[in-house]
């Protein structure tokens, strides 16, 4: 089965708010977000975003460029039926993000929950760190939250990797500074208690240059 026919099937066969991801409101991701202030007219993606209501509150934000994109289209389907008329408002790319075609330097803020986590290929974190230097503008701002290290082995009947923010700044390499990490105990809809880590980084004019990742301060 592939990635694609996998989490179609995941959405045809559970109800969004099923789904042990599920937020009612990704409250925490808006936090960040509005941490590093983007403008509400600059480009933001949600990678994996499919019925996630991150949309929903970025709408209400005022955000005016927003991309959604994702392996299942029906997850984007919940998702611009919720939204209704505001829909439009939003660029909907039913895609894998590591053969996506996105713009070069296009986004201010990428966001990812739980999409790289399920990245078990070192061949395929390579390709999606290499597809966030390319997607994000200089000086742009990068949200991945993954499980943290006591977090699920598995999710979803699928295998996925654990990361404290120290290892997934290596993953990430040169370029990317740590800025902040936040610890969330989320709780499935069946009431399991998952710990998820939020790194948020920001890619520095060195990104394509050697050197080290760092954390703020280094």
């Amino acid at each position: 089965m592939t990635r694609h026919q996998h989490w179609e099937k995941i959405y045809q066969s559970k109800a969004a708010s099923e789904v042990s991801w599920f937020q009612e409101s990704a409250a925490l991701s808006l936090t960040l977000i509005r941490r590093v202030g983007p403008d509400p007219r600059a480009p933001i993606i949600d990678v994996g975003g499919g019925a996630s209501t991150l949309v929903d509150g970025l709408l209400d934000a005022g955000h005016q460029q927003i991309t959604v994109l994702d392996i299942a289209g029906s997850a984007l389907a919940v998702a611009r039926q919720r939204l209704g008329e505001r829909a439009a408002q939003v660029t909907w790319i039913e895609s894998d993000v590591l053969t996506a075609l996105l713009p070069a330097a296009r986004y201010a803020l990428w966001h990812d929950r739980a999409v790289f986590h399920f990245l078990t290929d070192a061949a395929d974190r390579a390709q999606y760190v290499a597809k966030v230097r390319h997607a994000v503008q200089t000086g742009g701002h990068v949200i991945v939250a993954s499980f943290a290290p006591d977090g699920p082995l598995r999710c979803s009947g699928l295998e996925v990797m654990r990361y404290s923010p120290e290892t997934m700044l290596a993953q990430f390499g040169e370029g990317f500074e740590l800025l902040e990490s936040v610890r969330e105990e989320h709780r499935t809809p069946s009431g399991v208690a998952q710990a998820f880590v939020y790194c948020l980084f920001r890619l520095s004019s060195d990104s394509m240059m050697t050197g080290s990742p760092r954390k703020r301060g280094s």
